[in-house]
């Protein structure tokens, strides 16, 4: 590891690094000290990423290759604590390694099919074109890939692909692949700011002032003056609370953030419900085990998926085997009851020594939670929220630039779009790779070519004005106001049950009604707690305000979007609709009234025709 660092010495006392900083100062993972011009803000950073997940370290890094730019990555949690950790199969792109036949094409076409034609097809060629160089990118970096018997990396073939185009490191390649660019970042002198939760983007008017964050460790309110951001900040799956494979760092602060300033949240109803979550708590059992060959059986012992997709079977598309296993429970096929209701996944097929070489942290996770050895039973699993096709609007993805001057997106919580209405497996992190890289370019070539036209007084006023909502809100006196968490439950109960899996009008429109009644609760919510140091019960409010802002928007779109369309699934209009639908929603919010609007954009169709998906 660079910088004289040992890979023991970093994962054993990363914690500890973290050490309490001054008022005012910013903490470097890399251990060299800020410029003192940087900590009076004399200095502005050119590049400051949010978010330290694969897409902002991966834009910080192209960024840090132009010399003479100040690039930094500001997280809430820790350095590698990200939700790009959490990934497990691997990521896709054509390199012919495994596969001879696989062709850019090929990858293109079976991402188009899969998003059910809702994606913008000039981006899903970029992107094509563009994953199996970064794979080959990662391997340079060191990514340890699993590898054939002639030494090149293993690929395998994921739900809705025709030819084995994923690369993978056992199941955990979103973990090898976050520490694999961390150790890069430090390499390049990358500055870290770790435990700062952003509170807002500051501008003045159309001029990007920089951004308004908590440092956890002490409290203060940090102006952070910067020529351009990178909103790198991932999804938003805690809108479901208990039902979601996300970490519970993932409630769209990016994406509220982003909305506030202008850019629109592009199909925000697109949210995919990963087929195989645990029953028990919604913690994620990697497709790659469907890949290797594990099945789905319902309470009776039948291996239902033929009938829902007959050639691919357990290796359809995510929605499609979501909606399968929600189908079998409704039907009385399923096991358990309530929100933890069920299916089996039974691993019993593959080989025992195979799953411990390849699904090691399946069996793991799957013995842990659930308290099944899945080399011997089979384990309850049900549909989870996983994944967020929506996003910020990404308007150019040649330069991952948003609408708004000096604002880049990547990543989760980005919308280029090429995942469409449902993703596929393993394009996620090549999705973060390709356009991580291509956002950290973007922000370095308008870092280069401009000065900094922000106003550091505003900034200033905007701190000011965060400390006094501090005060205010951490000092409120328990009356009749409900508490944070009290909210965050009524939300997860009218997300999960009317705007899951299966959806219909009348239980969108009554969702939208409990949380507009939501929102004004939370207005004088009770938070309890008015320390400074670690006040984790302001966080959980700052996230909670987030969370409930994106869950309008997902019910907004659901509602004017009367088809089913991928991961989005009406049972009042349970058809495909292209004449009318073959469109993105913009969701956009109005920051003096706080009134939602929607507006629409055309699909770029350019090769591939929209046909009727079947697996």
């Amino acid at each position: 590891m660079s910088n004289g660092i040992s890979r023991r010495t970093f994962l054993m006392g990363a914690a500890a690094a973290g050490v309490a900083i001054a008022a005012g100062t910013y903490f470097s993972w890399n251990g060299k000290n800020i410029p003192e011009e940087v900590k009076k803000g004399d200095v502005t950073y050119d590049v400051l990423v949010i978010g330290s997940g694969g897409a902002g370290m991966r834009a910080a890094l192209a960024a840090a290759e132009n010399k003479g730019l100040k690039v930094a990555v500001m997280t809430k949690l820790q350095p590698t604590r990200s939700a790009s950790t959490m990934a497990q199969g691997g990521m896709n792109g054509v390199t012919k390694v495994t596969d001879k036949e696989d062709s850019v094409e090929s990858h293109m076409f079976d991402t188009i099919k899969g998003g059910d034609y809702l994606c913008d097809q000039d981006a899903v060629e970029y992107f094509a074109e563009n994953a199996g160089k970064n794979i080959y990118e990662m391997d340079y970096m060191g990514f340890p890939y699993n590898r054939q018997k002639d030494g090149c990396f293993h690929q395998r073939k994921m739900g809705g692909h025709a030819h084995a185009r994923a690369s993978y490191f056992e199941d955990r390649a979103g973990h090898a692949m976050v520490h694999t660019l961390f150790e890069q970042c430090l390499n390049h002198g990358i500055d870290f700011i770790s435990e700062c939760i952003m509170l807002e983007i500051s501008m003045n008017g159309d001029n990007l002032n920089g951004v308004i964050a908590m440092d956890m460790r002490s409290g203060n309110i940090l102006g952070i003056p910067a020529k351009t951001i990178i909103i790198a900040t991932g999804g938003y799956g805690r809108a479901y609370w208990v039902r979601t494979s996300n970490p519970y760092s993932s409630t769209g602060d990016g994406i509220v953030a982003g909305m506030n300033v202008g850019i629109p949240f592009k199909d925000p109803e697109m949210v995919q419900f990963h087929p195989t979550g645990l029953s028990a708590n919604g913690v994620l059992l990697s497709e790659s085990s469907r890949a290797e060959g594990a099945i789905l059986v319902n309470k009776n012992g039948e291996r239902f998926m033929a009938k829902y997709a007959p050639e691919k079977k357990e290796l359809a598309t995510r929605d499609i085997v979501a909606r399968a296993i929600a189908t079998e429970i409704e039907e009385g096929r399923g096991i358990g009851e309530g929100i933890r209701a069920g299916v089996y996944m039974d691993f019993r097929p593959i080989p025992p020594e195979r799953i411990r070489e390849r699904l090691g942290q399946v069996w793991e996770l799957s013995k842990r939670f659930a308290g099944v050895d899945i080399t011997k039973e089979p384990v309850p699993i049900s549909p989870t929220c996983h994944y967020s096709m929506g996003g910020l609007e990404m308007a150019d993805f040649h330069t991952g630039a948003s609408r708004v001057k000096g604002i880049y997106v990547a990543g989760e919580c980005s919308c280029v779009s090429v995942h469409g209405a449902n993703r596929l497996g393993a394009n996620s992190l090549s999705e973060v790779l390709v356009f991580g890289h291509t956002a950290g370019d973007g922000a370095a070539a308008f870092a280069k070519s401009n000065n900094y036209a922000g106003s550091q007084d505003k900034l200033a006023e905007d701190c000011s004005r965060w400390k006094d909502t501090f005060e205010e809100v951490t000092n409120r006196r328990r009356t009749v106001g409900k508490t944070v968490p009290e909210i965050r439950d009524a939300m997860v109960n009218t997300m999960w049950f009317k705007a899951g899996v299966f959806r219909d009008e009348q239980h969108l429109t009554e969702a939208s009604k409990e949380l507009e009644a939501l929102e004004k609760e939370y207005s004088h919510c009770y938070v309890g707690d008015n320390s400074h140091v670690f006040n984790t019960a302001f966080y959980q409010y700052i996230e909670l305000g987030n969370l409930l802002q994106i869950s309008h928007a997902i019910v907004q779109g659901a509602l004017a979007r009367k088809e089913s369309r991928g991961g989005h699934s009406r049972r009042d209009y349970p058809k495909r609709d292209d004449k009318n639908f073959l469109k993105h929603t913009l969701i956009f919010k109005d920051k003096k009234t706080g009134k939602y609007r929607a507006e629409y954009k055309d699909v770029v169709i350019t090769k591939y025709q929209p046909k009727e998906r079947k697996y």
